[in-house]
């Protein structure tokens, strides 16, 4: 269980095809406080750590990515160079302070516009139609791992959707956000009670 708040950028330094992807990503933990077996969301992806090592401020850690992962996040994002937000998994009495994410990846979105909103940056990204439902003005979603606040739905003929997000300046500095440009892949992750919502309008009518 995590919140959608990034704690550290990750970069992937090694990708090996074994039965699975074994991906090593470099990041600033200390690596006495990973354990293995621990889970660590990337981008929004829950992984478990297989390997660790390095120092504190200048460590790694490995995970295996199947193919069933790879399939369902965003093209490129399990290629050397990669960078990817990072957080731990959530402990009881932690502060909640985004929302509940499960760092399971239920679509991927494409970043169809970005422009300057103030100090902010205003990123506009389409969701596939399955999940245009799920998705509502001044609900939360999780982009990349990231917990933000939906400001605006547009829904598309083709029952498609695009939303609109503002990435204030310290979001875009401390995540990959700031770097999105137009065309960008995206995993998107709805919000838990939208789903739930959704299953129970489904059955009742």
């Amino acid at each position: 269980m995590f919140t959608g708040i990034v704690t550290a950028i990750g970069t992937i330094t090694e990708v090996e095809q074994r039965g699975d992807l074994r991906v090593r990503i470099a990041c600033p933990y200390d690596p006495d406080g990973i354990a293995i077996g621990a889970s660590i969301a990337c981008s929004g992806v829950c992984l478990t750590v297989v390997e660790r090592g390095g120092k504190p401020g200048d460590s790694w850690f490995a995970v295996d990515v199947s193919g069933e992962t790879v399939s369902k996040s965003a093209s490129d994002q399990w290629s050397e160079g990669r960078r990817l937000n990072l957080e731990r998994a959530l402990k009881l009495g932690d502060e909640l302070g985004g929302h509940i994410v499960t760092g399971h990846v239920d679509c991927v979105g494409e970043v169809v516009a970005k422009r300057d909103d103030g100090d902010s940056i205003r990123l506009t990204i389409r969701a596939p139609a399955d999940f245009s439902p799920f998705i509502a003005a001044k609900g939360s979603i999780t982009v990349d791992g990231v917990s933000l606040t939906v400001n605006a739905v547009d829904d598309l003929s083709d029952g498609s959707c695009t939303f609109a997000l503002n990435i204030i300046p310290h979001t875009g500095e401390i995540t990959t956000l700031g770097a999105l440009e137009t065309g960008d892949m995206v995993n998107l992750e709805i919000d838990v009670l939208a789903r739930y919502l959704k299953r129970m309008q489904a059955l009742a009518g």
